[in-house]
């Protein structure tokens, strides 16, 4: 199916919500990845995210023009292209740019789309995330709003980050305090100022204690509560129509039960990266281990170009993160719930 266009990803949005599941929001950084993540979504009969960090989008662009833009383009074009291919629905996100990021990353795919759509063209991706987490609120809102109404003029949805995750992914590094967990008065002032906006989207990473990177079990303390409580501010002052849809970020190491009590609490969207690198990169280790002697060429020998030939082992790696982004939909509800009626 084609790339959600902003209805389809406004109705995906819902249907989490209302039904109680979370899509699966993939990380990638090649074509490979790419394809890892829709093969799985496919196989389960998942909508999804695919995203693209700033430092996804400098890899992909090559290590000798590293353009986090110009990459990301590259990334989005692929999927526009292979989506059709597809039974599935996903939408293209970007993900943790901040402030500093914002004129040589969201700025400039904004623009894209601009030009796309004055062409008469679909809209490049989807929905872009301001992380304004690593400054003061009010300077957050004030940029967020701003792009919040470019956004909506160009019908894309804007996704803001309220609070601090911890741990450290792409470069962005959070601290650990009391702002890991995100305040009602936080999310309500959060609904005042975005709401000016008539009529637009947005998504919000609230922080409930999550954390970047990767954890034993048990390891990452979670209070899924904060996010009940902030919708239950929301509802006081706005009604049900006031709650907003959740990002769940830092997920790696959380317990299933957690996840789903996220899930319950608004989450609609989850963030998987680490676990997916994971399981990309254990695929080539093994075939690496396994066929050591056809891999490299020892002792004079010649090697076996069957081992060494990338496509051996980036098939097994793509085979292996499908399996991972299936997963995935299993622990966060998504499966068989394509909006897809082929």
């Amino acid at each position: 199916m084609p790339v959600a266009d902003c209805r389809t990803y406004c109705e995906m949005i819902d249907r989490a919500a209302e039904n109680k599941f979370a899509y699966p929001a993939v990380n990638v950084t090649s074509l490979t990845t790419v394809n890892a993540t829709f093969k799985g979504l496919a196989e389960c009969q998942s909508d999804g995210i695919i995203q693209v960090s700033t430092g996804g989008g400098a890899f992909a662009s090559g290590s000798t023009v590293k353009d986090m833009a110009l990459g990301a383009i590259s990334i989005a074009e692929h999927v526009h292209r292979v989506a059709e291919r597809y039974p599935i629905y996903v939408a293209l996100h970007t993900d943790h740019c901040q402030k500093k990021h914002l004129d040589t990353f969201v700025i400039p795919l904004i623009e894209e789309t601009e030009r796309r759509r004055a062409a008469g063209q679909p809209n490049l991706f989807s929905s872009h995330m301001f992380d304004g987490s690593d400054i003061p609120l009010s300077e957050n809102l004030d940029i967020a709003v701003g792009l919040l109404e470019r956004c909506h003029r160009n019908e894309i949805i804007l996704e803001v980050e309220v609070g601090i995750v911890g741990g450290e992914e792409d470069g962005v590094k959070g601290e650990t305090s009391e702002r890991m967990y995100t305040t009602p008065e936080d999310l309500l002032e959060t609904a005042r100022r975005l709401n000016t906006v008539k009529g637009a989207r947005y998504l919000v990473a609230a922080t409930f204690g999550n954390v970047h990177g990767v954890y034993k079990p048990g390891h990452v303390k979670l209070e899924p509560k904060v996010l009940r409580n902030g919708q239950q501010a929301l509802e006081g002052v706005y009604g049900k129509e006031g709650r907003f849809a959740f990002v769940f970020h830092g997920g790696s190491g959380s317990a299933l039960e957690e996840i789903h009590e996220a899930i319950e609490y608004g989450v609609v969207k989850m963030n998987v990266d680490t676990d997916m690198q994971y399981a990309f990169t254990r695929a080539v280790t093994d075939h690496v281990m396994k066929h050591y002697d056809g891999v490299l060429r020892i002792d004079g020998d010649v090697g076996s170009k069957k081992a060494y030939d990338p496509r051996t082992y980036l098939t097994l790696a793509e085979g292996s993160m499908a399996e991972r982004v299936k997963q995935a939909a299993r622990e966060l509800k998504s499966v068989g719930t394509t909006l897809c009626k082929v």
